[in-house]
């Protein structure tokens, strides 16, 4: 994966429409809240001047009737009150009278109880709200002149609390309408203001998800030119990454040219060193073979041989990795991968009989389409590289088995050795590597040995990993099992 794929992390790609319409519909609803409070407080106010305005009045009319009563127990029937007054005297604490007109003109007589909290009221006083046994009342105590007594006045509250009440309802029921309906148009333009920046991040998305790591990358995507006109938000972030993106792609041309270059002159350097490499090593043969020497001069000539043979292999590896960058096709068939590792095991126990080498196939009939001489090399270079770095006496252990769940053979290599040093283990397959003293062994490496296997298994769309621990060290490579195919079509094992 490339670099510019690798920590992003995932979020949710309404995140910023989310924000601004909670912050939308938030500043609203705090709005609509203090303008709610605002018009109710004002209309109690409004509706309660109303209401001491008309109880001033009631009190002026019963005040006026009081005096041409004759006897303090004779009661207010004073013209004009309105329906629901409420008037009481009170002489020495003692209530004379004491109604409440109905809406038919009738008296309703107050209560014990209700006598009790008109006399707690007192005179001249702001008017006072009380709960009376005929509801909720405003009250007001002023001297009576006809009596002497105390007269008290008062209006039913229950019209006014139950404008109030209304009016509270409706201002809810507005304020929740105007934010549903914010929310929905809200959502809408929200959604397609911010539609050209969800096509530029699918643009950055898309190139996030390329391969830019390796191999040849062609970026197309572009953003599109009616969401890259600058003078916008959108359009400058836009036309920036569509100038980030045009030199990101030349600066790839510029790699994949560089590249190509590297590989050509390394695959005619390698092709013209065959022939030279051949004819030291033919004349070197032919000296050892028709000359006498003395054994210094035997040890030399051995020597030169060697390093030719090992000069020539480096060329091989060279070319063979050339090939493998060009992507050359592979001749793929149908392979038994445990009888091809078996078969590759046996040979090692051989020629490297100082290691104690173990085969097991956890899975029989485990078959890959592969090309025969790469994956054989690939086994072959995992072997070689467990003998190499590991001292002899050392187990070495291969197995063959599949993982059905992801549809996938797994070939592992374990060794018992000294194990890879943890500063090394990020770089064992790149190529020319070697680590020093992370793995003992005297054979001389190249450092090619595992880049060509993973480039190879790379290749066949598998994958080639490694972990190491002292005297536990595993590589393992995965490759995609063949489809299943009809028993008289599968191919001979050995054995």
């Amino acid at each position: 994966m490339s670099s510019f794929h690798t920590g992003l992390r995932p979020s949710s790609p309404h995140a910023l429409q989310r924000k601004l319409l909670i912050i939308l519909l938030g500043s609203l609803t705090a709005v609509c809240v203090l303008l709610g409070l605002l018009y109710n407080a004002g209309m109690r106010q409004t509706l309660m001047d109303q209401l001491h305005e008309q109880l001033n009045a009631s009190v002026e009319r019963a005040s006026s009737y009081s005096v041409g009563l004759a006897r303090p127990d004779q009661r207010l029937y004073a013209p004009g009150q309105a329906a629901g007054t409420l008037t009481a005297r009170f002489v020495d604490r003692y209530v004379f009278s004491g109604d409440v007109l109905d809406q038919h003109g009738e008296r309703v007589m107050l209560t014990q109880d209700d006598a009790i909290h008109l006399v707690t009221i007192d005179v001249n006083s702001e008017p006072v709200r009380r709960s009376l046994s005929v509801g909720d009342y405003l009250l007001s105590a002023v001297p009576d002149p006809g009596s002497g007594g105390v007269l008290i006045v008062g209006l039913p509250l229950d019209s006014t609390d139950r404008t109030l009440l209304e009016m509270a309802w409706l201002t809810l029921f507005i304020a929740i309408s105007l934010v549903l309906g914010t929310g929905l148009v809200g959502t809408w333009l929200i959604s397609r203001s911010l539609a050209p920046l969800k096509r530029v991040a699918a643009v950055a998305s898309s190139v996030a998800a390329e391969e830019l790591d390796s191999g040849k990358v062609e970026l197309t995507q572009r953003v599109a030119i009616a969401d890259a006109v600058p003078g916008t938000e959108v359009g400058n972030v836009g036309r920036a990454l569509n100038a980030m993106l045009d030199n990101v792609s030349t600066a790839l041309t510029a790699r994949e040219k560089s590249q190509d270059q590297m590989r050509q002159f390394v695959a005619d350097a390698s092709h013209e060193l065959r022939t030279p490499l051949s004819a030291i090593r033919g004349y070197t043969e032919l000296l050892s073979a028709t000359e006498h020497f003395s054994p210094d001069g035997r040890r030399s000539v051995d020597r030169v041989l060697q390093q030719s043979h090992r000069m020539g292999s480096l060329v091989e590896n060279l070319l063979l990795l050339a090939r493998l960058d060009e992507e050359n096709s592979f001749t793929m068939k149908r392979l038994d991968l445990c009888v091809l590792t078996a078969d590759i095991t046996e040979d090692f126990k051989v020629t490297a009989d100082d290691h104690q080498w173990e085969f097991e196939c956890q899975a029989p009939g485990t078959f890959v389409d592969a090309d025969s001489s790469s994956l054989r090399r690939v086994i072959t270079n995992l072997l070689a590289n467990a003998r190499k770095h590991t001292s002899a006496g050392n187990s070495v252990t291969v197995s063959v088995g599949q993982d059905v769940e992801n549809n996938e053979a797994v070939l592992q290599v374990h060794d018992t050795g000294e194990g890879i040093s943890e500063d090394f283990l990020p770089k064992v397959f790149e190529r020319f590597t070697r680590a020093d003293k992370a793995r003992s062994g005297s054979d001389g490496t190249t450092g090619l040995g595992l880049p060509i296997a993973k480039s190879i298994v790379e290749a066949h769309h598998g994958t080639i990993t490694v972990t190491s621990q002292p005297g536990n060290t595993l590589f393992e490579v995965r490759l995609p099992l063949a489809d299943e195919m009809p028993a008289s079509d599968k191919p001979e094992t050995l054995g």
